[in-house]
């Protein structure tokens, strides 16, 4: 199983956690370019922050596309993102 390893901020990790947001937005750049394109995942591990004991929720990833997100959500209008579909909660760390 190939997991993507991500740092989230609380507003949008607690929104996830809630089910209320079913998508996550990461800027096209080249950090993300390496890390994202030609390359699949099962699961993707937010962490909500950089501490060794930080919460963290490992769920499924249905796909990853290019596209426009939601402002409610953090995004931008109209800018274009790499776009984390989401499934179900698989484990959670809180």
């Amino acid at each position: 199983m190939n997991t993507l390893h991500l740092t989230i901020k609380k507003k949008w990790f607690d929104m996830i956690l809630s089910g209320e947001k079913t998508e996550e937005y990461r800027d096209i750049k080249p950090y993300y370019n390496l890390r994202l394109i030609g390359k699949e995942y099962d699961t993707v591990v937010f962490r909500n922050g950089y501490a060794r004991d930080a919460p963290s929720l490992t769920i499924e990833l249905k796909s990853i596309r290019f596209g426009t997100g939601i402002p409610e959500w953090g995004a931008e209008a109209n800018k274009k993102y790499f776009v984390l579909y989401l499934g179900k909660i698989i484990n959670s760390k809180l």
